[in-house]
């Protein structure tokens, strides 16, 4: 068989949220391991946090893109 499976919107968007949440949690371990070395490189740390903060915007708007909006 040879059939071809095109993904939906949805499941790119979920693999995308999977891919993100995962390059979030790598990045927080790396400033805890920078934040416990002694001469921790300040400008090194504040690039993380701030590539950190920028990931967890893009998984917030995938995930309210992938929640359908409930009117009461």
């Amino acid at each position: 068989m040879n059939a071809q499976h095109e993904m939906s919107h949805e499941e790119i968007a979920r693999t995308r949220l999977a891919v993100l949440k995962r390059e979030h949690r790598d990045l927080d371990e790396a400033i805890a391991a920078l934040s416990d070395q002694v001469l921790t490189h300040s400008l090194t740390l504040q690039r993380l946090k701030k590539q950190k903060l920028s990931l967890k915007d893009r998984i917030a708007r995938l995930e309210d893109e992938l929640l359908p909006d409930i009117i009461a």
